[in-house]
């Protein structure tokens, strides 16, 4: 991808850079992280979310046992900004 969509988000006083991995990896993370009957898998998206959306910081699991009370507002926020939402 040429020039990657990036965002900074300032979450409780620690900016995290986000950028858009590209709309067919969005779906491949969105895909990999369902369970057969179609249930949205936490631990497994959140994963994807560190690996390609989470840029700055890098983050990881023992990042969140450290950052336990930014969990669900940084992953919130990458989701809506992997959707586009505004």
């Amino acid at each position: 991808m040429a020039n990657p969509k990036q965002k900074a988000v300032t979450i409780q006083g620690v900016e995290f850079t986000f950028q858009h991995p590209g709309v067919r990896k969005s779906l491949q993370i969105n895909d990999s992280s369902r369970d057969k009957h179609g249930n949205l898998m936490s631990e497994a998206y959140y994963a994807q979310l560190m690996e390609h959306v989470i840029v700055q910081p890098r983050t990881n699991w023992e990042y969140w046992d450290e950052h336990t009370e930014l969990l669900e507002e940084v992953m919130t926020e990458a989701v809506r900004f992997l959707v586009g939402a505004k």
